[in-house]
């Protein structure tokens, strides 16, 4: 097969951190890979549960970096979930807005009315971050779920990176308003469907390959929306954690890069006695994986996958399979 594996969609949908940068620099290789699509035929998304930037922002960071953005390419939980929301209330309708002035800007786009406390009445209550909520905030938002308001939460990341380190994410403030209130909320960002059908409806795709770094947020996600995925080799998860997740979690591809979009994408078929993908073949022996490749071949790692799965199809939770390599890198 000498096809690329890009031919196979009509879209790529990217996450960010991860995938296009790690920190404040360009991951080698990705920017160029990006601005390779358009020629390829192939539309380009972004996709993040930042609900905090604009759609602009986000992207003229990119740009900085090198990588082709507009505004209308890159799509946040605050855009999905305002678009959410609006579906589940009239037109109109109050809104308490729990978030930053973005998040605002988008519920007012929706032809919503953007409000500030709970003794307003509002219909449906919009939770996303905001490095300035506090206490106060999260009660508005309490009385307001708590006297029957619809309730969305633009994601459920429990944590952020900040350069002192990890700090609370926009989950954890969820959670506070889930405790007050024994309610949960409708979720627009990963892992949940919405944001990555919203990508679709507005780039005009139907077969986008959702690429991605973390398995429980980007692959997830993608399963959940019913696409294709791929797991990038350049940053959180690794192929081990790929082996070992649960059935919505696993790829459908494993990539060492997002130049690896323009290659063929080997085989990986059913062999007499185990699985095989390009030179390497995989077998399951009770708990142990066992690999003919020398160690960390991404081709052993795939075929790997591929038969641990066909043994394991409904996992419900993480598995822990033992890897044995049996062909030492010098053979």
């Amino acid at each position: 097969m000498t096809e690329p594996l890009l031919g196979r969609f009509d879209a790529v949908f990217a996450d960010l951190d991860g995938v296009v940068y790690a920190g404040p620099h360009a991951i080698p290789g990705a920017p160029e890979a990006l601005q390779g699509l358009e020629g390829a035929g192939v539309k380009l998304a972004y996709i993040t549960n930042n609900a905090s930037r604009s759609s602009a922002a986000v992207a003229e960071h990119l740009r900085d970096l090198g990588a082709p953005a507009t505004a209308e390419n890159v799509f946040g939980s605050a855009q999905a979930g305002a678009e959410l929301l609006a579906g589940l209330v009239p037109a109109g309708s109050r809104v308490l807005v729990t978030g930053s002035a973005t998040l605002r800007d988008q519920v007012r786009a929706q032809g919503l009315e953007p409000v500030d406390s709970a003794e307003e009445n509002p219909a449906a209550v919009i939770q996303g971050f905001d490095p300035s909520l506090g206490w106060k905030d999260l009660a508005e938002a309490a009385f307001a779920v708590a006297a029957g308001a619809v309730w969305v939460a633009t994601n459920t990341d429990l944590s952020i990176p900040q350069a002192r380190g990890i700090a609370p994410g926009n989950g954890t403030l969820v959670a506070a308003v889930a405790a007050a209130t024994g309610q949960r909320p409708v979720v627009a960002g990963k892992p949940e469907a919405p944001l990555f059908t919203t990508a679709a409806r507005h780039v005009g795709v139907a077969r986008p390959l959702v690429v991605g770094d973390r398995l429980d947020t980007d692959i997830l996600g993608g399963t959940n929306a019913g696409y294709a995925t791929a797991l990038v080799l350049t940053g959180v998860d690794s192929p081990a954690a790929a082996l070992a997740a649960r059935t919505p979690e696993r790829p459908s591809y494993l990539l060492p890069s997002l130049a690896a979009l323009y290659e063929p994408y080997p085989a990986v078929e059913t062999v007499e006695g185990g699985v095989r993908c390009g030179s390497a073949t995989a077998r399951v022996r009770g708990e142990e994986v066992l690999i003919a490749a020398p160690e960390g071949d991404l081709d052993g790692w795939r075929a790997a996958c591929a038969a641990w799965w066909e043994e394991h199809p409904d996992a419900e939770k993480a598995t822990n399979p033992q890897v044995r390599w049996t062909v030492s890198a010098g053979r």
